[in-house]
């Protein structure tokens, strides 16, 4: 019998380079996942996902993995986060009260939901697997957080998310657009808040994607 076609085919979409050749080390050559890169920001990753999945062969998941930021007392540096929601958090307008959300405006929504049933499975996975992680929802931003000001604003906003970066959106929208289900795996390099580059901590948050990916062909 051939048990190809009843494999899963999983797009793994990454931001730059360096994330993909992380991700793809796990992988050791698993040939059901097809990593790309699809750029900087949410409107490149959005553009490109699309592009893959209306020309490539059918997916059966889309994953946005990467290197992100971690909410202070929410995801240490090292840590992972697996998405329980993928949020843009700056896609609304300012008012006289304060920021309102795009959900607020009625003019669509900002959260892309994630199948919670796999994404419980694959923190779990993960932390069978002894790695620190935790399920929570990831935010999308334009501009990345580099004030203690603006951390504080989005953690009164959004008090239960762990991680931000800046693709989530944009990949999962193209994925919920093609009804393809996503999920959104971070590994923290830095805390969010004023940008300090001497603390970032790249070489342990790509070793912690490399075993996150190492783990995901177990568990999907």
């Amino acid at each position: 019998m051939n048990t190809q076609s009843t494999e899963k085919r999983i797009l793994v979409v990454t931001s730059v380079e360096a994330e993909r050749d992380a991700f793809l080390r796990g992988l050791r050559d698993d040939g059901r996942f097809t990593v790309r890169i699809g750029g900087v920001g949410p409107i490149a990753a959005a553009a490109r996902t699309a592009r893959i999945l209306a020309t490539e062969e059918p997916f059966d998941l889309v994953i946005c993995a990467g290197i992100s930021g971690g909410f202070v007392g929410q995801a240490e540096v090292g840590s992972l986060v697996v998405g329980s929601e993928i949020v843009c958090a700056d896609l609304g307008a300012e008012t006289a009260e304060g920021f309102c959300s795009l959900d607020e405006l009625g003019f669509g929504s900002a959260h892309v939901p994630v199948d919670q049933q796999l994404a419980a499975s694959v923190t779990e996975a993960l932390q069978a697997a002894k790695l620190p992680v935790k399920m929570a929802p990831i935010l999308t931003l334009s501009t990345v957080t580099g004030t203690a000001q603006t951390a504080a604003e989005l953690a009164r906003r959004m008090p239960d998310a762990a991680a931000e970066a800046m693709e989530g959106y944009g990949v999962a929208v193209a994925a919920q657009d093609a009804g393809i289900p996503v999920l959104e795996i971070r590994a923290v390099s830095n805390a969010i808040g004023p940008r300090d580059k001497s603390a970032w901590r790249m070489k342990e948050a790509f070793a912690a994607l490399e075993a996150a990916s190492s783990v995901l062909r177990e568990v999907l």
